[in-house]
């Protein structure tokens, strides 16, 4: 993660070898150039249009508020400081990091408040978790769902000044990581309760499983039926003695739904900031709210109904959907063009399917494509430019 009063670039010690923290910041988009303008772009360029951002930022954080809830957002969307700045100062009680290495790059921008929401079973790993809770003023706070991950956790923190706030993540539905609710998360509640450098700090869990379903009113009763699993587990986790601090849920889609639910605490969007083609294609919002473009040129035409452009699956990614959905169709949404589809992808060339019959673009034409997934661009990115 690009520190913003750093160049982009990681230091290296003196054998040229990085830390896990200096790798995370060399895969971050850097800052861009100021004052560029928008015609002198190259491309392909990943730009982020900052009124829509601010929108969206501004929204999902009324949401939480409003609900009464906490809102703690996944950085892993953009994986730069400035945004994860924007979302604390509209309110944000923290941020969740998918990775160690995030949180290492975050605390090192400055960052205090971070939950690394992912399985951490490895010494390697524990360890250096342990390092970065060692950090002054620095609250740290992560998952298990297993008593390897328990006990992996306990040893790197038996000697801890203080215990690491540790969470129970449940699968409501998913089937992804996560104990099975009810009486399987009260044991391993237990484990965490009476291990050496740990301190039970609630359940959390992930619907991902909202974004197999198209029809908003069916996706919002299933992201309920997860959240409310989730409270119920924490009833009765209160009644094993074992009260959970923490009621955590999070996905894009269905996160009104998700905040509204009695017993949460706290909602973990992450896509939201951006949006993308698959949230345009399951109606969260219109393909015009999302914030990340792709800025290509059409570099072919050798053929009336096919045109090539400068970005493939390097810069847009080859990944149609998450959780096995593929609702935008193709590889990305050509804006203002409904009639121009990107229907493949190679390495550096993006292969749009024209209509023979009324559509065109010519060489040298620059469009904006809305990626089908905006984690993955962003990761990818070098730079994102942000665009008034």
């Amino acid at each position: 993660m690009t520190n913003p009063a750093q160049n982009g670039h990681p230091s290296k010690s003196e054998e040229g070898a990085r830390s896990p923290a200096d790798e995370e910041r060399a895969k971050m988009p850097a800052p861009s150039a100021p004052s560029r303008p928008y015609a002198d772009l190259d491309t392909p360029s990943v730009i982020v249009d900052l009124a829509l951002l601010e929108r969206n930022v501004a929204e999902m954080a009324g949401l939480a508020r409003e609900a009464g809830v906490a809102l703690r957002p996944h950085v892993k969307t953009h994986k730069t400081p400035r945004i994860a700045a924007m979302q604390l100062d509209a309110g944000a009680a923290g941020l969740t990091c998918a990775k160690v290495g995030e949180a290492e790059a975050l605390a090192g921008a400055g960052f205090t408040d971070l939950f690394v929401c992912y399985p951490i079973v490895t010494r390697t790993k524990a360890r250096r978790l342990s390092a970065l809770a060692a950090r002054p003023g620095l609250s740290l706070s992560t998952i298990v769902d297993s008593p390897a991950g328990v006990a992996a956790l306990s040893a790197a923190f038996a000697d801890a000044p203080e215990p690491l706030e540790t969470l129970v993540k449940v699968d409501t539905g998913l089937g992804r990581v996560g104990v099975a609710p009810g009486a399987a998360a009260v044991d391993l509640a237990r484990t965490v309760a009476a291990a050496p450098g740990l301190r039970f700090g609630g359940v959390c869990a992930h619907e991902g499983f909202a974004y197999g379903l198209p029809d908003p009113e069916e996706r919002a009763a299933a992201a309920r039926a997860g959240a409310a699993t989730l409270a119920a587990t924490a009833e009765e986790l209160a009644a094993a003695g074992l009260p959970a601090a923490r009621v955590s849920v999070g996905a894009t889609p269905g996160a009104s739904a998700l905040a509204a639910t009695p017993g949460v605490t706290e909602v973990r969007p992450g896509n939201y900031v951006f949006y993308d083609a698959m949230q345009a294609g399951l109606g969260v919002v219109p393909l015009e709210r999302c914030a990340l473009r792709v800025l290509v040129t059409v570099v072919s035409h050798a053929a009336r109904d096919r045109a090539i452009v400068d970005a493939g699956s390097k810069t847009l990614t080859s990944d149609q959907g998450a959780h096995g959905l593929a609702s935008a169709g193709g590889f990305g949404a050509v804006v203002g063009r409904e009639d121009v589809r990107i229907e493949r992808l190679s390495e550096e060339h993006g292969w749009l399917r024209l209509d023979p019959a009324g559509s065109d673009v010519g060489i040298g034409e620059t469009l904006e494509v809305v990626p089908v997934h905006a984690c993955p661009v962003a990761n990818l990115a070098h730079e994102l430019v942000i665009v008034r």
